[in-house]
């Protein structure tokens, strides 16, 4: 009897000697992956840079003189490119680079349909409430000529009993956190 039991002793330590030798087993499913990180916001050209900045030219464009209150039908909602659309003067004789899509919504109203600049992609897209088609909205913005047509770079955006505030009273982003006292 003692020879079984040392023996079923031995077994088992050479057993667990292998099994140390062999390291530790592979999991029977791999670990789950890390969860995608969002990508990095996209630079905003700073104070005077070329993209969606503060100082940037678009952005230079907003005029609190030419501002105006609109009322429709949104049409259609889609993207547009700021880049190149500029006369040559407005870009500082630079490429306009780095700048990144923007959207914007077809307003249909009383009068005609006009373009409205929401503004960069990136911030729109991340909002709660959505600009669809056949939404009823009013616009404050700025009235603008953009591509040889008029436009208007909205500040505010009042869709039943939301308000969408894209710009405050001096015409500055709300996507520029940073102000100037």
């Amino acid at each position: 009897m003692k020879k079984v039991v040392l023996s079923l002793g031995a077994l088992l330590l050479l057993g667990a000697a292998v099994a140390f030798a062999q390291g530790p087993t592979p999991p029977a499913t791999p670990p789950p992956a890390k969860p995608a990180t969002p990508p990095a916001m996209p630079p905003m050209g700073g104070m005077g840079g070329t993209g969606w900045g503060m100082g940037s030219p678009y952005n230079r464009m907003y005029n609190i003189a030419t501002a105006e209150t609109l009322k429709g039908v949104v049409v259609s909602v889609d993207s547009f490119s700021a880049m190149g659309a500029m006369p040559s003067a407005m870009q500082g004789g630079r490429q306009m680079s780095g700048m990144q899509p923007g959207i914007q919504a077809m307003l249909k109203t009383d009068k005609d349909t006009v373009s409205v600049h929401l503004g960069p992609a990136w911030f729109i897209e991340n909002q709660d409430t959505k600009i669809l088609p056949r939404d009823s909205i009013q616009v404050k913005g700025s009235r603008i000529t953009f591509d040889n047509k008029p436009a208007v770079m909205a500040s505010e955006i009042t869709k039943g009993r939301y308000d969408l505030r894209l710009r405050d009273k001096k015409g500055a982003p709300e996507w520029c956190a940073w102000r100037r006292q």
